[in-house]
């Protein structure tokens, strides 16, 4: 008989791998599979409790925030909260960051950046939906965390991962040791592993995007979709479309089969529109620890150092091949969409005084 590994067990095994922490980011990671275990309950009987459908009001990007929305927020705030594990949390839902000041959280080293439910609109329709999440260690040493502690790239990422409830619900997180999978049995109430070290194939056959907006995207991303559709044997093309509508229903298939997610700028968007902190950062270090590439477009997502709590980028991961691909055709037809190439240098940054010589 196969015996079973709890989350809470196999955290507890890999803890070693984390000398600098006396078990906080353990307790962290607790804290939240115990408030997605709440989440979970509540997407399994939305249609019997009538939290269905719009709440009546709008977050910080202007989107309107479904019942449900508002209720994961509260339970992941709540949870990180009453947990002291956690100095900030900074969500999607909020127009600032939410500092935590408590007396258990007072020595807190660690802020969380959270998507509470990704893909909220398919709720109404029974559609995958998700939680995603991204830890950082504050830089601060004293007094309250501040903005700037948020502000970090993607490489200071201490863990990430995602909840998706969908026909199972299964928790997926790296803490930079690779990616592992946990599936939620409801008979125990218990995440149990259920797919150890994840591996993203090379190449994919998957392309997910939402092909209605194809008028509006870069000439880079028209070209590849037309790559994709090319009948080629030795390539295995064409392709098969594949788009749910939420990122984390999206990614978490093409991390399992192998593809690639793509969610470029537009016209109406023309910084791209899902967040970097919420998730561009957290799934892109998922998906790097899988073997996969996270990528703008032109530069790995990972790089890009942010300026803002909601800062939107564009976004291309998955399958190493297949965003190599887009890469490469985005800086040979968009090279003017490379939002965060580096700014040339003056001639005073170069310290040239009086001119060329």
């Amino acid at each position: 008989m196969a015996v079973i590994k709890t989350l809470g067990q196999f955290i507890i095994e890999k803890q070693a791998d984390f000398p600098y922490a006396k078990g906080e980011l353990s307790r962290l990671l607790r804290d939240i599979g115990i408030a997605a275990k709440i989440v979970n309950r509540e997407v399994n009987k939305a249609g019997l409790a009538e939290i269905l459908g719009d709440a009546g009001t709008v977050n910080v990007q202007g989107e309107d925030q479904k019942k449900l929305d508002v209720f994961a927020n509260m339970q992941f705030i709540s949870a990180l909260t009453s947990g002291g594990e956690c100095c900030i949390v900074a969500t999607e839902e909020e127009d600032e960051f939410v500092p935590i000041d408590s007396p258990v959280s007072k020595n807190a080293k660690y802020i969380v950046c959270i998507d509470p439910l990704d893909g909220s609109s398919n709720i109404d329709v029974n559609a995958a939906v998700g939680t995603i999440f991204s830890i950082l260690r504050r830089k601060s040493v004293e007094g309250m965390a501040t903005l700037e502690d948020v502000l970090q790239k993607g490489t200071e990422q201490v863990a990430a991962g995602y909840v998706i409830y969908g026909s199972s619900t299964m928790m997926v997180y790296t803490t930079g040791k690779g990616v592992n999978g946990f599936t939620l049995d409801p008979s125990i109430g218990e995440f149990c592993l259920s797919h150890p070290d994840l591996k993203v194939p090379e190449e994919g056959y998957i392309y997910s995007i939402n092909e209605g907006n194809y008028v509006h995207f870069p000439e880079g991303v028209k070209k590849y979709l037309k790559y994709a559709q090319a009948e080629d044997a030795a390539t295995n093309r064409p392709y098969t479309s594949r788009y749910i509508g939420s990122m984390i229903g999206d990614v978490h298939r093409n991390l399992i089969k192998g593809g690639i997610y793509m969610y470029p700028t537009t016209s109406s968007s023309p910084k791209g529109k899902l967040r970097l902190m919420y998730e561009g950062n957290p799934m892109a270090f998922i998906i790097e620890q899988a073997g996969g590439t996270a990528s703008d477009g032109f530069n790995r997502i990972m790089d890009i150092v942010p300026t803002e709590l909601h800062q939107r980028v564009p976004v291309f991961i998955g399958s190493k091949k297949m965003v190599d691909k887009i890469e490469e055709l985005m800086k040979e037809y968009s090279p003017e969409n490379n939002l965060n190439a580096p700014a040339e240098k003056t001639l005073e940054q170069l310290n040239i005084v009086g001119g060329i010589d």
